[in-house]
């Protein structure tokens, strides 16, 4: 017999089921990586019985977290998970079958597995057990299901991390301020808002990535301050040629095996072995114009298994990585401020500018507002397909 359709209150709240989906599988932010975040919500005659989300280190799928908290009410429930069940075998068993077992009539699923090699598998094996699986009524909420999980989404395709390009900068474009007459620079250029944002995007990324200029100019930490938990540390990238970094700048000093030098210098060199002796780690890569291979670097990194890195650098280290297509996405945080020093977008130097990169357009445009400060988001890839 075909499985019964759900009630029509059931079906009224079929956005605010997948809603709350979404929202579970938030709470796996930096708690997931290098697998999806999903969140799973069981809901029976208008009623949640059981739900869920996945985190790592629990190994176990949202959706079998939701079957075990809803016990036997699961049987006859409908199923709303922002992710396309699994029907392999890997760290867990198969959530298709699970779900086959327990008796849900019905699936309702924000988006397909991204992973090319099982996309719609799952599906499948769902419709061959006569579980009715619906994509189409949650249509508005693909769009995020598929933001939350861009950056898996990418590196299982690529076997490389999402890169995000993240600077901010005054209206006319100037990413540094005029220092006061002792030589210090006069304040932040955005807001504290903005830069609690910015912490939250740290929280969300595997890696942060910038290049020595930056390290020597500013002394930075580069830390995730959230607060919030996650499973692994947030690791700290740093390009260094020929490893300039200081001993005694405060992001050596902070090293506790979350930091990660790329040069081209020998790796057993004694500035190489003085540094690695304060707990970061050298990694030696093929140079491209006297400096370490962005390509060569991201490689490691997607084999490191990370997701997502976030590139907060100045302008050559920008530039280069746009000049190679090596940016998915961009985030520009713009302070209402003016300051007369010419300026560009960020990565671009002036003496550089003409026909330094082609014109891209940005897709997906968004744009948000941070106390006095705004930020325009958008993808310079689509990251759902292969090429």
């Amino acid at each position: 017999m075909p499985p019964e359709l759900p009630d029509t209150q059931e079906v009224a709240g079929e956005q605010e089921w997948m809603a709350r989906a979404l929202a579970l599988a938030a709470q796996g932010r930096g708690l997931t990586s290098p697998n999806p975040m999903v969140g799973a919500v069981l809901v029976r005659d208008g009623r949640v019985v059981g739900e869920g989300f996945h985190t790592y280190d629990g190994v176990r799928h949202a959706e079998i977290v939701a079957l075990e908290a809803a016990g036997r009410n699961a049987r006859g429930a409908t199923l709303y998970v922002n992710l396309e069940p699994c029907c392999h075998t890997g760290r867990t068993g198969p959530c298709a079958r699970a779900l086959i077992s327990a008796g849900i009539p019905r699936v309702v699923a924000a988006m397909p597995d991204p992973n090319p090699a099982v996309s719609g598998r799952g599906f499948k094996e769902l419709r061959a057990a006569g579980i009715c699986v619906d994509c189409s009524c949650t249509s508005g909420s693909s769009e995020e299901a598929r933001r939350l999980n861009e950056a898996f989404a990418w590196w299982v395709r690529r076997h490389r991390p999402l890169v995000t390009l993240k600077t901010g900068m005054t209206l006319d474009g100037s990413l540094v301020l005029p220092k006061s007459r002792n030589g210090h620079q006069t304040r932040w250029i955005t807001s504290e808002i903005s830069r609690a944002e910015v912490q939250r995007m740290r929280h969300a990324s595997d890696a942060i990535m910038t290049g020595i200029g930056t390290i020597i100019a500013d002394d930075p930490l580069l830390t995730d301050r959230t607060s919030l938990p996650r499973r692994r540390a947030l690791l700290r990238v740093i390009l260094d040629s020929r490893l300039r970094l200081r001993p005694t700048s405060r992001i050596v000093g902070s090293a506790r095996g979350d930091l990660l030098v790329f040069t081209c210098a020998s790796p057993s060199s004694l500035r190489a072995k003085q540094l690695s002796a304060h707990g970061l780690e050298i990694c030696r890569v093929r140079p491209r114009g006297g400096r370490p291979d962005l390509a060569a670097v991201l490689d490691e990194l997607g084999r490191r298994e990370i997701l997502s890195v976030l590139l907060e650098a100045g302008p050559l280290l920008n530039q280069a990585a746009l000049q190679a297509d090596l940016v998915q996405k961009v985030r520009l945080f713009y302070a209402p401020m003016l300051v007369g020093l010419g300026g560009s977008l960020p990565g671009l130097r002036k003496r550089k500018l003409a026909g330094s990169l082609p014109i891209r357009e940005l897709s997906h445009l968004r744009t948000e507002v941070f106390g006095p400060d705004f930020a325009v988001e958008g993808y310079l890839r689509d990251v759902y397909r292969n090429r």
